[in-house]
């Protein structure tokens, strides 16, 4: 082994002269990906939920309800009326910050629906009056809350995984 050195001189400003250009070429490769992405297209699609409800307050057998408009920044993701002898009303939602929240009318029996929608073993908790009536609660495992109310054999059901007072939120803007 020789002692002479290679054949360029090694320095610490050497080394940070390369260090500052690789930062640069990442940066310059970050920005450049950035600006050529292409973000795929949201899963969620806003659907019509008022002439629906329009359609189905004039076919259904039930005091159909509907939000007068929906709360701010929610929208509307689905929306049905099942018509015939086994008359349901369902119309889907996602809340500003995207957590689901949905309403139910039929004339099913309280435990059927809470089995359908939130969960079998769903437990009753305490009664709540919200927009002036009476509301079951009923809660799972995984977080689901529903309040329910039964009258004039009619079921209806508002549920999401969401806290308590954004369920009353969306009943007091039925009618």
């Amino acid at each position: 082994m020789s002692e002479q050195p290679g054949r360029y001189q090694r320095s610490f400003s050497g080394m940070v002269g390369a260090m500052v250009i690789l930062v640069l070429v990442v940066v310059g490769f970050v920005v450049f990906r950035d600006l050529n992405r292409n973000d795929p297209p949201s899963p969620v699609h806003p659907v019509d939920w008022v002439t629906p409800a329009k359609y189905a307050r004039t076919a259904a057998d039930f005091p159909l309800l509907a939000p007068h408009q929906l709360p701010d920044g929610w929208i509307a993701t689905s929306v049905g009326f099942t018509p015939g002898k086994k008359q349901a009303w369902h119309l889907g939602c996602l809340t500003g910050d995207r957590r689901y929240v949905g309403l139910e009318q039929s004339h099913q029996p309280i435990p059927a629906m809470v089995e359908q929608y939130v969960d079998p073993d769903a437990s009753q908790g305490d009664d709540v009056t919200t927009a002036g009536q009476t509301w079951q609660t009923w809660t799972d495992s995984g977080g689901d809350l529903a309040l329910v109310r039964r009258g004039a054999d009619l079921t209806t059901l508002v549920v999401g995984r969401v806290p308590q007072a954004t369920l009353e939120t969306f009943i007091a803007t039925l009618h």
